[in-house]
């Protein structure tokens, strides 16, 4: 587990959801899709996710998912990933954090 944090901690992170508009796996890699994420208003990121091993980037492409806007940006194997996807794993795999119903593209989570 990790260390408690505060509320406020917390309150700094800013996840809302985007529409996947393209997947491709980053070349010269095993783990890792670069999407193309769709914000609405918010505009659309680049965003590289390690998640290779369980998901196919047609997996990804037209859902709509949770991701970390306000993560400092960072390069990983030559692409810019502007955020973070919010996925579960256990010892079956990864599992996508899908929303019940469609929403706005940019909506933020609360």
């Amino acid at each position: 587990m990790n260390p408690e944090i505060t509320y406020d901690d917390f309150a700094k992170l800013d996840i809302r959801i985007g529409l996947v508009v393209a997947a491709e796996l980053v070349p010269d890699t095993d783990k890792l899709i670069k999407c193309t994420v769709d914000f609405g208003e918010f505009g659309t990121r680049t965003i590289v996710s390690g998640v290779a091993q369980w998901k196919q980037p047609e997996d990804l492409v037209g859902r709509q998912l949770p991701y970390i806007v306000n993560l400092a940006p960072r390069v990983i194997r030559g692409v810019e990933s502007q955020g973070m996807l919010l996925a579960l794993s256990d010892a079956e795999g990864l599992s996508l954090l899908i929303p019940e119903r469609a929403v706005e593209k940019g909506t933020r989570a609360k």
